[in-house]
């Protein structure tokens, strides 16, 4: 299914269709402020395991990540984060980034790798965050990538709904996305770290 909801001023019924495709279990693909991004229910975890073989991820090395709404949520899915790494998350967030964070109880068990970290997102893009507020917490989120020689992520969705339809439920098509994905930082140590570089600049609080 292919659903074109605006990027500014997302469609409330469309976004409620999405979660209610969400909590049966679905698969998404929907625009953020980087990159396309494949998600699902944090919680179920049928869903993880179908991203993780498509990603083949093992959920247990891998550094899974999710988008919250707020740096209040995030606090609900991340252990009682530093008060200089939380002045690093405010500075930043919302942001094209993706912080590494010691993962908390509330964190499925499925998203806890060996090192027992979590990626946490907050993007700046209105249709994630209306679809994270109307279902009430976190969904997964990885980037999706192309087999392009040149591009290495989708940039429009109907290429994406094009190689992708029987393998997801939803197809949301907020218009076009980049082609650099966030830049991932390391905060379970004293100093931030940036483990890749993306599309943000990181600024130190």
């Amino acid at each position: 299914m292919l659903i074109t909801i605006h990027a500014e001023n997302p469609d409330e019924r469309k976004i409620r269709q999405i979660v209610d495709i969400l909590q049966k279990g679905g698969i998404i693909i929907y625009p953020t402020d980087t990159v396309y991004g494949l998600g699902c229910d944090i919680r179920n975890q049928e869903a993880v395991e179908k991203i993780c073989r498509m990603r083949h991820l093992d959920p247990r090395d891998a550094m899974l990540a999710m988008i919250c709404k707020d740096l209040s949520q995030v606090s609900e899915y991340a252990n009682p984060i530093p008060n200089p790494v939380f002045r690093v998350l405010r500075k930043n967030l919302p942001g094209p980034f993706t912080f590494i964070l010691k993962a908390a109880g509330e964190v499925p068990k499925l998203f806890r790798n060996k090192k027992k970290t979590i990626g946490i997102r907050i993007p700046r893009h209105p249709i994630p965050i209306a679809i994270v507020e109307a279902l009430g917490h976190p969904i997964l989120t990885t980037s999706l990538k192309s087999d392009d020689e040149i591009l290495e992520y989708f940039i429009e969705a109907e290429d994406i709904y094009d190689d992708f339809r029987r393998q997801v439920d939803v197809v949301v098509d907020g218009g076009p996305c980049g082609n650099v994905p966030s830049t991932i930082v390391d905060c379970t140590q004293d100093e931030p770290v940036v483990l890749r570089q993306g599309a943000g600049i990181l600024e130190y609080a």
